[in-house]
């Protein structure tokens, strides 16, 4: 048996994690907390105090060989400086401080894609069942506040992830109403390009929202436009009252607002495609999943087939695309369980 400890460490939150790796490989977890990040100065005191209180748990003092954190932010060389937190973060420094053997700081969407090697069916909603080859590659591709990427190359070992940033690639337009889009937000924001990420994200479904709602798409409920203008008062401060994003998903799927229907529909096509993209770009026969926040809570919507609609439609290239496997994460700690398959393989 061996004990390994993962975290997922945000600018507002940090989940820790122990985890029991048995003989045969099989990983089950003995303890988690969440711990508000800002109330503590550093990394370590709180993995100090989260060993504390898993020993009054377990009724023994557990000692992690190996330790691995998702980092929301870049990582370089195992060392990482949080956007958000005054926290500068050294994987030797943590071993040190922590008497752990082994650390390792990754980049959380990184987490991600080993996460999807290490879910249950019961995690996963299969889009599409595809033709699966055992040694290809796996791209993740996921929308939340921002669109991460990465994609994951089997190996010896397991696999070996690889970073990406995808989600600042250019925004490519594939009907007039789209090349519409692109240029109110270049109006809008007054600069040269468009981000996918701008499109594809949370913030997407608000621009896309607004732009049909100045355009004069359908009128604007009352119940909408509140959430929408109480958002566009807080733009630029820190802390936000209100998720837009959300309440036009959940109006698009009780289908009580045209409106916010269609920013969904435009939204989860333009997802589809931006995902299509990726796929003929790596062929990632051995999966694409779709993770991040968005995606489980709008299952419905994307299940109406926009989505793989737009994914397989690339001209010659659509054969190609519906023979790969396409899944929906649906485990919301797919990131902690990536961080903890990473510590094992360390």
């Amino acid at each position: 048996m061996a004990l390994l400890l993962a975290g997922d460490i945000g600018g507002t939150k940090t989940i820790l994690r122990l985890v029991e790796r048995t003989a045969d490989g099989e990983m089950n977890a003995l303890y988690e907390f969440r711990y508000p990040s800002g109330e503590f100065p550093d990394l370590v005191p709180m993995v100090q105090q989260f060993l504390t209180e898993a020993a009054m748990k377990l009724d023994f003092a557990p000692v992690p060989e190996k330790a691995c954190f998702a980092i929301a932010g870049p990582v370089v060389n195992n060392t990482a400086k949080l956007t958000n937190l005054p926290w500068r973060l050294d994987a030797k420094r943590l071993e040190q401080e922590l008497g752990i053997s082994h650390v390792s700081l990754i980049n959380d969407f990184v987490a991600v894609g080993y996460g999807v090697c290490g879910l249950d069916a019961k995690d996963l909603h299969t889009l599409q069942v595809g033709k699966p080859q055992q040694h290809a590659p796996i791209a993740v591709i996921g929308a939340g506040t921002g669109l991460g990427n990465c994609f994951a190359i089997p190996d010896v070992n397991g696999v070996r992830v690889f970073s990406s940033e995808g989600g600042h690639g250019d925004f490519a337009p594939r009907s007039e109403l789209e090349f519409e889009l692109l240029n109110y937000l270049l109006a809008k924001h007054d600069i040269p390009r468009i981000s996918i990420e701008r499109v594809v994200s949370g913030q997407g479904i608000v621009a896309i929202y607004q732009f049909l709602r100045d355009r004069k798409f359908a009128p604007e409920s009352a119940e909408v436009g509140e959430i929408i203008k109480q958002w566009e008062s807080e733009v630029g401060k820190t802390e936000k009252t209100v998720d837009p994003g959300a309440t036009i998903a959940q109006a698009a799927l009780k289908k009580c607002d045209r409106l916010s229907e269609q920013t969904m529909q435009m939204f989860v096509e333009a997802y589809g495609a931006v995902a299509g993209n990726m796929a003929v770009s790596l062929l990632p026969y051995g999966g694409l999943y779709i993770a991040g926040g968005i995606a489980p809570k709008i299952l419905p919507l994307i299940q109406e087939g926009g989505f793989m609609r737009a994914f397989t439609h690339k001209g010659r290239m659509d054969s190609l695309l519906e023979m790969m496997p396409v899944r929906l994460v649906l485990n919301d700690n797919v990131g902690l369980i990536g961080a903890a398959v990473c510590a094992a393989g360390l």
